[in-house]
């Protein structure tokens, strides 16, 4: 009877898990710019809205492509950022094309930005580079290690791709290399491990996904600790401060392995990054911020 009971127990949190990867969550995360010598506040308000995805995995997605399109409603984009892990195998580049392409008909003002993941550099080179073309033939900035430098509400913008840290593709001062001492700083990567090496190279936001919020995060992501000093530390998704600035992990939008999720949801997010002349109108912001994400301490 026990054996029947817990068979019966698993069974319904397999049901229960497999029905978690079509509940998508969509996450609105406001950031507010600090001023500094790089960043001039020269509007009593401007903003950036971002639509970040990570870790689509085509081979185990349940939330189409169309369902972004609604969830995200008809408020203007400025830019979309898809942070790696786009797919698994060759087959799937047709089926990941398509729904990039749908995506971008959100038509966000600055266009469509790409970084991979540890699971896109399983693919051979050479057809990584078709899936690199084929997203640039849409339209796509695909970002190995470089920058982009764009006029934006919130002034000169830095489009910062850092290539892939687990699988040893970055090179961060190759990133940095045509980034000029003013503008805000937006950095793009798959692994959000790459915060513990950047001490030296200031940024504003960093996104970034790889851990799938844990997945299966139940009762912790032990599974994780593999994945480098993050997870370690039960640091696997959401809003953190490194050095004091603020990185975003992503819980992705696919699944890897079984198509199944436990404590952990699919994750559209809108990052809204503002700037503000007031000085009180900041200092509150951030404390809430910090309220809500305490400061990461590695060092």
């Amino acid at each position: 009877m026990i054996w029947f009971l817990l068979l019966l127990l698993f069974f319904a949190l397999i049901g229960r898990a497999y029905r978690n990867t079509f509940r998508a969550q969509i996450n609105h995360v406001p950031i507010v710019l600090k001023p500094s010598q790089r960043v001039q506040i020269d509007s009593d308000r401007s903003s950036l809205r971002i639509l970040h995805l990570s870790d689509l995995h085509m081979e185990n997605i349940s939330i189409p492509a169309e369902r972004v399109i609604a969830d995200v409603g008809e408020d203007e984009l400025d830019l979309i950022a898809i942070t790696g892990d786009l797919l698994d195998r060759e087959r799937s580049i047709p089926k990941a094309l398509r729904f990039v392409e749908t995506i971008a008909q959100l038509r966000p003002k600055l266009g469509v930005y790409v970084v991979f993941g540890n699971h896109d550099y399983v693919l051979p080179a050479c057809t990584l580079e078709k899936l690199k073309a084929g997203l640039e033939q849409l339209g796509c900035h695909v970002l190995c290690n470089q920058t982009v430098t764009v006029a934006s509400s919130v002034g000169k913008l830095h489009i910062i791709g850092i290539d892939d840290y687990a699988t040893r593709h970055s090179d961060i001062a190759k990133s940095y290399r045509h980034v000029s001492a003013d503008g805000v700083r937006l950095v793009l990567t798959h692994d959000p491990n790459i915060v513990l090496k950047m001490k030296e190279f200031d940024y504003d936001y960093l996104l970034s996904g790889h851990f799938h919020g844990g997945q299966i995060h139940w009762p912790k992501p032990f599974h994780l600790r593999k994945m480098g000093a993050l997870p370690k530390m039960n640091i696997v998704k959401g809003l953190h401060y490194r050095d004091g600035r603020p990185f975003y992990i992503s819980e992705g939008l696919g699944q890897t392995g079984l198509n199944v999720r436990l404590r952990s949801r699919p994750e559209i997010t809108i990052h809204t990054l503002t700037t503000h002349k007031r000085p009180a109108y900041y200092a509150e912001r951030q404390h809430a911020l910090h309220e809500a994400a305490p400061a990461l301490a590695l060092d």
